[in-house]
């Protein structure tokens, strides 16, 4: 007799639904035009750190090769003691916040457009940044996308673990109930850091994005399934990954 409780395996040819769709914000759905180095050189300079020196410069290239990673992560690693981490993480809030009200933010082209079609379709969406919320929330208002996605996330939603970290994608996963299977899930980000949270989620795509931090190396390297020009270009990814996988004509 067959017990009708028990959950049915997946078929190897069964497509997926991957109707959950997690995002980064700056440099995947967001132009910020270099506003986090600006910030950072703000915040820098206000605990002390003399523009044009080497240490100025050290510090700066860490932030450019961390792009994508918690920023309170990025300035206990600069600063040690964790004081003055959060003392620089405050300024670069602040200045980063500065920055996007005086207007020095934009969409990425088509990234609106691509959002609202993900969800016309049925999937439901994520956004997340390694920033804080004071920050993710000044972005959202700048930009008019405050119900844009449906939910919007930061490290300190899924625990206070940023990327590369999966807290935040698997946060996505748990909160919103919108894939009973984590391989459903798909990642889209700018950074080496996005395609390794994305990895470790276990994700069933992990896209990498042009429009950012990371080149196409970087982004493969890290486990980038599919490597797009634009976050514009996701749902037709996911239209042909659904055609592949049901073997319908037009894969």
């Amino acid at each position: 007799m067959t017990d009708t409780n028990t959950p049915r395996t997946r078929t190897p040819h069964t497509p997926r639904t991957h109707r959950l769709i997690v995002l980064d914000m700056a440099g995947t759905t967001v132009a910020d035009g270099g506003l986090v180095e600006r910030a950072f050189e703000r915040a820098a300079e206000r605990l002390g750190v003399e523009p044009g020196s080497a240490d100025h410069a050290t510090k700066l290239q860490y932030v450019r090769d961390t792009m994508g990673e918690s920023k309170i992560s990025v300035f206990r690693h600069l600063f040690g003691a964790e004081d003055l981490a959060q003392r620089a993480n405050s300024a670069f809030e602040e200045a980063y916040g500065e920055l996007v009200d005086g207007g020095l933010i934009a969409p990425i082209p088509g990234a609106r457009e691509a959002i609202e079609k993900l969800r016309a379709e049925g999937r439901t969406v994520a956004l997340t940044t390694g920033f804080a919320r004071v920050t993710q929330d000044a972005i959202l208002d700048a930009l008019g996308w405050q119900d844009l996605a449906d939910l919007t996330l930061c490290p300190a939603d899924a625990g206070g673990r940023g990327r590369p970290y999966p807290d935040m994608v698997l946060a996505a996963f748990l909160r919103t109930g919108a894939v009973a299977d984590v391989r459903d899930t798909v990642v889209a980000g700018d950074t080496s850091y996005d395609m390794l949270s994305g990895v470790r989620s276990g994700a069933g795509i992990v896209a990498g994005v042009l429009t950012g931090a990371h080149d196409r190396a970087a982004l493969t390297e890290h486990g980038a399934t599919h490597v797009l020009a634009s976050v514009a270009e996701l749902p037709a990814l996911l239209e042909r990954v659904a055609h592949e996988e049901s073997g319908e004509p037009g894969a």
